[in-house]
């Protein structure tokens, strides 16, 4: 039976023994904006132990927390920038994407929207994950609360009514009228705590995944990129399918004639190339030249999955690949073996003529390998910076890509949400934070708070603005 079946009885369980539990204690639960709250004694003896046996680790510490807290709180702003530059000048990165910009991370939702890119995320990663990132980010809030004697009233954890009774989040309550008293810099250690401890969280299982990852897989194909292709003039293509243009096609007139369902050749004065549909239409904003796939052995093979033989020879990086193609000349029948998700498959195929050698092989594959960039792009480097590029690599055992992936998660959305969590916005910890470095800086409260609400009405514009694009980038006429 399917995992995600094992997967979905679980949520289906976790739910009614949520609701149970909820039923039961009712008369517990407050009301607070959008959240019902559970409110509990758990761990509070545990932090407070902690916060008063660590008095000098946690004065750095606290230095360290709020260095940290104005590191994130750049950093959001500018993903922020970035995310908003391409919703506006990129809509075929959002069309392609489709999620909306501001959405709550919901179980199997890589797998709703078909984000190919990302691991499937099933609940029983979704509730460990949670578990982990929002129990050590509260903590570290009680902690450092107990370090500055400020009193933790309560702990306990929310839910979201729209979402009864499985999304939960946990709390820990702590006495604002005291917290008021302290001084601005104690505030700031103990609201950036949490995104801290999220941080930290994040770099822990970072070198966990890598140590998994390099124990656990081993080298066992070579992915490709893409085809090889060239650019061709318009002006130059005379047929498709052998049916003769009258005048110079533009890429409409390309779409139109090609076949839907597989490959066209199409001739130009000089030479012959190959092409799908799919790799026209992601070239829709070129006007004097096309991409066109040269006419190789890959592309007409419909070769797909990662290079794992070539005639029974194992590859396990682009250097042995190379090394094993070049013993063979073109017109040399091999026989490659690949892997993928849907299965092992077997081609044979005849080698074509390196145009710059014609004494030289090719298959007709590329390696793009751009490098992702800002901070985002930079998180997913570093946490891949374990794998060759273009390498795939096998698991020693069954359960190894489940493992990896909950890791995976665990270090991406821990780093996530200490990032959103110093966004200056009053809902989160960075709103306060970022109100008290102003009135600490200018002396002046009056300019704090302009300076709260200016920045909380600009980024709820952004967030806007995102939404605008995002309706239009999915909806809009291509």
């Amino acid at each position: 039976m399917n995992f995600i079946v094992y997967d979905i009885a679980l949520l289906v369980i976790f739910a009614i023994v949520v609701a149970i539990f909820l039923i039961r204690n009712k008369k517990k639960l407050k009301r607070e904006g959008l959240l019902f709250l559970y409110k509990a004694d758990w761990g509070i003896k545990l932090i407070n132990r902690i916060g008063k046996k660590h008095e000098k680790a946690l004065r750095v510490l606290s230095y360290v927390s709020i260095a940290i807290g104005f590191l994130l709180m750049a950093g959001i702003f500018y993903l922020f920038g970035r995310i908003l530059w391409i919703y506006i000048f990129n809509p075929a990165v959002v069309k392609a994407i489709k999620i909306p910009p501001i959405l709550p991370l919901f179980p199997y939702l890589p797998q709703v929207f078909k984000l190919d890119f990302l691991p499937p995320f099933y609940f029983i990663y979704w509730i460990i994950v949670i578990a982990i990132v929002a129990i050590t980010h509260e903590f570290s809030h009680g902690i450092f609360a107990a370090y500055n004697k400020v009193k933790i009233k309560k702990t306990g954890f929310g839910f979201f009514p729209f979402f009864l009774p499985v999304f939960l989040a946990a709390f820990v309550e702590l006495d604002e009228k005291i917290m008021a008293t302290k001084e601005k810099i104690k505030q700031m250690a103990i609201l950036s705590a949490g995104a801290f401890a999220n941080v930290i969280t994040a770099v822990l299982f970072f070198f966990l995944l890598w140590g998994f990852f390099v124990a656990s897989f081993t080298p066992a194909g070579v992915s490709f990129d893409i085809y090889s292709y060239s650019p061709v003039i318009m002006s130059q293509i005379k047929s498709i399918d052998n049916i003769t243009f009258a005048m110079v096609p533009n890429q409409q007139d390309l779409l139109n004639s090609v076949n839907p369902n597989g490959t066209s050749v199409i001739k130009t004065v000089n030479n012959q190339y190959v092409v799908t549909k799919d790799f026209l239409e992601q070239q829709k904003n070129t006007v004097n030249y096309i991409l066109l796939y040269n006419n190789l052995p890959a592309i007409n093979a419909g070769l797909t999955g990662a290079i794992s033989k070539i005639n029974g020879v194992s590859i396990d990086s682009r250097e042995k690949l190379s090394s094993e193609i070049s013993k063979y000349s073109p017109g040399n029948v091999v026989t490659i073996e690949t892997k993928s998700v849907e299965g092992d498959k077997t081609y044979k195929i005849t080698l074509g003529e390196n145009p710059e050698d014609k004494t030289k092989p090719l298959i007709g594959i590329g390696f793009m390998n751009q490098p992702d960039t800002g901070i985002m792009g930079k998180i997913s480097n570093l946490i891949y910076s374990m794998k060759k590029p273009n390498v795939y690599y096998e698991p020693k055992f069954g359960a190894a890509s489940f493992i990896n992936d909950l890791l995976w998660w665990l270090v991406l959305i821990s780093f996530s949400v200490a990032l959103v969590n110093m966004l200056p916005v009053g809902i989160f910890d960075g709103g306060r934070f970022l109100f008290l470095a102003v009135w600490g800086i200018t002396k002046d409260r009056n300019k704090a708070e302009k300076t709260f609400k200016f920045l909380t009405y600009l980024i709820l514009l952004f967030v806007l603005v995102l939404m605008i694009f995002w309706g239009i980038g999915v909806f809009g006429k291509a």
